[in-house]
């Protein structure tokens, strides 16, 4: 009898599990919508508030090393010419600096999206990124990775009008100036500059 028994309470006890095990399983497209409906407020939530987290787009693979004499140079349309080559000769100021030496690429893609962001919210215009030139010897294959994935991060960014190789007292090639889209600020003081000396005497 209490072989019976026990053999009943565990049938019992196992068609208790089964039970929960389908409710559970029933349940859990609720719980997903559920979850997913909080993520999405939470998500309007930061966003009226100006919180919302900003997703990183630059890649950290699939991007070939450049050679480390290898002239970074790149400039969207509208920039001005003669602004351009005041970048390309190192004859604005630096605003700020970041140097990507012993980062891996992971690192330094984090890195330099964060410095290009918080630049543009500050209202900095011209920057410095230091990326190195690898240990390319003459007739090897090129290695200077971070220089390689620079070249093509900076790209992506909007907010970046242009780059170019940095003059030899800032790194030569193995730096690289950026400037940056002028902030709505800025661009009200220039105009505010501009009237100002149209209607002094």
């Amino acid at each position: 009898h209490r072989l019976a028994d026990e053999q009943r309470a565990r049938a019992r006890a196992e068609a208790q599990l089964a039970d929960a095990e389908a409710a559970l399983a029933a349940a859990r497209p609720e719980a997903a919508a559920s979850e997913a409906a909080e993520a999405a407020a939470l998500r309007r939530r930061l966003a009226a508030e100006g919180r919302e987290e900003v997703i990183n787009p630059l890649v950290d693979e699939g991007v070939l090393p450049l050679d480390a004499w290898y002239v970074l140079e790149f400039k969207r349309s509208g920039i001005q010419n003669g602004v351009y080559r005041k970048l390309r000769l190192g004859q604005y100021q630096i605003d700020a600096r970041l140097d990507l030496h012993r980062m891996t690429v992971k690192q330094a893609r984090q890195e330099v999206f964060s410095f290009i962001s918080e630049a543009g919210q500050l209202g900095l215009r011209t920057l410095l990124i230091v990326h190195g030139k690898g240990q390319s010897a003459a007739g090897a294959a090129p290695t200077a990775v971070l220089k390689g994935f620079v070249n093509h991060w900076l790209r992506e960014l909007q907010t970046v009008q242009a780059f170019h190789s940095a003059q030899p007292l800032h790194g030569g090639t193995g730096a690289v100036y950026v400037l940056l889209r002028k902030s709505a600020e800025k661009k009200r003081e220039n105009r505010l500059n501009f009237t100002k000396g149209r209607t002094q005497d």
